[in-house]
């Protein structure tokens, strides 16, 4: 069972930054695409932002283009998400998957627990 940990998320002011971490236990995480999704309350699971295997190509959401920059450490198996000028709106649970780079799309298999990311004015 391949395992997905999130963390980073908490409670921070309008314009305020924050890092989130993705581990995982995917044996084959190094030739794995990854993305990062959210759902907002009462919304459905969104993609915000996505790497692909080498790290060399990132995609992002309209929303978040310029706040958000994703990463990853294959030696140690993390993805990150930091996110800068956060609004109101960014309000959500930050999930991390497995993608398919074509479309953005997360790939079968249970999801982590997630982590809240919650941004007040």
């Amino acid at each position: 069972q391949v395992q997905l940990v999130e963390s980073g998320g908490g409670l921070v002011q309008t314009g305020g930054s924050l890092r989130l971490s993705c581990a995982t236990s995917r044996r084959t995480f190094r030739s794995s695409a990854m993305g990062w999704f959210r759902q907002a309350p009462g919304k459905g699971r969104e993609f915000v932002a996505g790497i692909s295997a080498s790290g060399g190509i990132t995609s992002y959401a309209d929303s978040v283009k310029g706040r958000f920059t994703i990463s990853r450490d294959n030696a140690n198996n993390t993805v990150y998400l930091r996110m800068n000028k956060l609004k109101p709106e960014d309000t959500a649970v930050y999930y991390c998957k497995v993608i398919t780079w074509a479309t953005r799309t997360p790939l079968g298999g249970s999801w982590g627990q997630g982590t809240q990311v919650t941004v007040f004015s």
